[in-house]
């Protein structure tokens, strides 16, 4: 059966990889889902009726994020009929660099969606007119295991997810006590940018339960924070324990050099041909 109106959730992002697992885990929680996308539309539109014929709330919704006007007017759509109880930014920008070569105008667009939409966003749900100043409103953002392990690969990615990092206890304080703040910090979940198959068995595995993170696990992790009325200001790392594994580089470059050195080692030990 569909489930009436009760708590709304705005997801980023939501049509694909980990966006899509937050959106049916608050889905199946009982919430109304609002699963952004901007890119992902076929992704979006198949999960969220896909969902709805399971007897979910979801709504899949179009918006440009990367301006404040399009921020607003996407939570203006989302909350015409309800005040919205939830935001999960997980939307994100990934793109290569290094310190000593970052691009600046690809810098200053990783630094809009993966910290000034984030920032955003959660103090337009602390600003939304007519929200009831005694519910449980809570922003969550979305970060990365590697603040808590740097290395300098991806260098604008990580800088942008550090500010948030440090965003989540500054806007916590900021916005209380009608909103809530609280991150979730993923490892390694999905296959990336250049990464391969066999590249990515390998780093999924580099954490100290020797296992791949189920992404469902991050989902349900961000519906137990939406749900806990006494959790702010602090990041929740749901990462099989990958931010204790100290690496010199991105775990991918590490897994490249280990394979080539596998290779090599391979090539150097097989009997040359008659």
């Amino acid at each position: 059966m569909t489930h009436s109106i009760r708590r709304q959730v705005l997801v980023t992002g939501g049509g694909r990889r980990l966006g899509a697992a937050i959106c049916e885990a608050f889905a199946r929680a009982g919430w109304t889902v609002w699963c952004h996308y901007r890119a992902s539309k076929a992704q979006a539109l198949t999960l969220s009726e896909t969902l709805r014929a399971q007897g979910w709330d979801v709504q899949a919704v179009e918006a440009d994020i990367t301006q404040e006007a399009g921020r607003q007017a996407l939570i203006a759509q989302v909350t015409a009929l309800a005040p919205l109880d939830c935001v999960v930014n997980n939307a994100s920008a990934f793109e290569p660099d290094t310190g000593l070569d970052f691009d600046v105008d690809a810098a200053q667009r990783q630094l809009g969606v993966n910290l000034i939409a984030p920032l955003s966003f959660a103090r337009l749900l602390a600003r939304q007119a007519g929200a009831d100043e005694q519910a449980d409103r809570c922003a969550i953002h979305i970060l990365d295991q590697k603040v808590y392990n740097l290395n300098p690969d991806y260098f604008s990615y990580t800088v942008s997810k550090l500010a948030l990092e440090r965003a989540v206890a500054l806007q916590a304080q900021a916005l209380g006590p009608g909103v809530r703040v609280c991150g979730v910090a993923p490892g390694i979940l999905f296959e990336s940018g250049p990464q391969t198959g066999d590249n990515f068995l390998r780093a999924s595995r580099a954490n100290l339960l020797r296992r791949p993170i189920d992404p469902a696990d991050v989902a349900r992790s961000c519906v137990f924070l939406a749900e806990t009325r006494s959790i702010t200001g602090t990041t929740l790392s749901v990462d099989n324990g990958q931010h204790l594994v100290p690496l010199p580089r991105d775990i991918m470059f590490v897994v490249d050099e280990l394979l080539q050195a596998d290779n090599n080692s391979n090539a150097a030990s097989s009997p040359s041909s008659p």
